[in-house]
């Protein structure tokens, strides 16, 4: 696999002791009308760069409004998120975009691909945005599906795609602006069981060159590829706790059977 977008990774001191996420006593409400739903009770969790972190948990328990306020596409009712020492509830929204843009890279159960744009287009869109030459865009965007195995699919549509291939391309537009957080809400829900190893695999490799990776997933074979897992239960933490016996997934996937088999 080619090397990470963003050499400066590999590099962070290991003296290095700010966890780049930091939550303390979140809570989140939402007002259902004259039903208030409590969904976060109380939160705290450090992540700590190059950290891979599995969160995981039933429907309702409270993972994917976590994720949302990780992402900066939330923000808790009260509490503080910290992302890499900046308490997020001060930004404004320009500030917010900017950070979801730059820092913080996005991979998706559903793809969420441009049908009509092409995988090398689909990859370059996120950096129109970070106003960088377009010569600059394009290498970006070509070295982001190389490292995702998609080199020679660069022209095609996702239409010409398997589902597998798509992910690639959304894992390759996460990468494209060298984020330093990837943050993957359920992005093997659509796939077979040996696609979703290969997925794994991507995320593994990532994580190994120094990426922190956050994942969200209902699935624990799963969850089982990172590092640490995180369980939710009525908005809390109920377990955090580090993954024993990892399987690396370069090694399940010789013992899986290809589709020809």
């Amino acid at each position: 696999m080619a090397t990470l977008l963003q050499p400066a990774l590999r590099t962070a001191s290991a003296a290095e002791v700010q966890p780049v996420i930091r939550v303390e006593d979140v809570h989140k409400y939402y007002d259902l009308g004259e039903t208030k739903v409590h969904a976060l009770r109380g939160v705290n969790l450090e992540i700590a760069p190059g950290e891979f972190v599995a969160i995981m948990g039933a429907s309702g328990s409270g993972k994917s409004t976590f994720m949302n306020l990780l992402g900066c596409l939330d923000t808790p009712s009260s509490g503080h998120y910290y992302l890499e020492g900046v308490d997020v509830a001060q930004l404004g929204k320009k500030e917010l975009a900017s950070i979801r843009n730059r820092k913080l890279g996005f991979v998706f159960q559903g793809f969420n691909l441009l049908a009509r744009t092409t995988a090398l287009e689909n990859v370059e869109l996120p950096t129109l945005y970070a106003r960088l030459p377009k010569e600059e865009r394009l290498e970006r965007a070509k070295r982001a599906l190389e490292m995702v195995g998609l080199g020679e699919r660069m022209e095609h549509f996702p239409s010409q795609l398997s589902g597998g291939q798509q992910q690639r391309v959304a894992i390759a537009r996460a990468l494209v602006n060298r984020p330093s957080i990837l943050l993957a809400d359920e992005p093997t829900g659509n796939l077979d069981s040996r696609t979703s190893v290969e997925i794994m695999q991507i995320f593994q490799d990532l994580n190994d060159q120094g990426l922190t990776v956050v994942l969200v997933t209902h699935e624990a074979d799963i969850a089982h590829y990172a590092r640490r897992s995180i369980v939710f239960r009525d908005g809390k933490i109920r377990r955090d706790e580090p993954v024993m016996n990892r399987p690396e997934a370069a090694e399940v996937l010789r013992t899986l059977p290809t589709l020809e088999d």
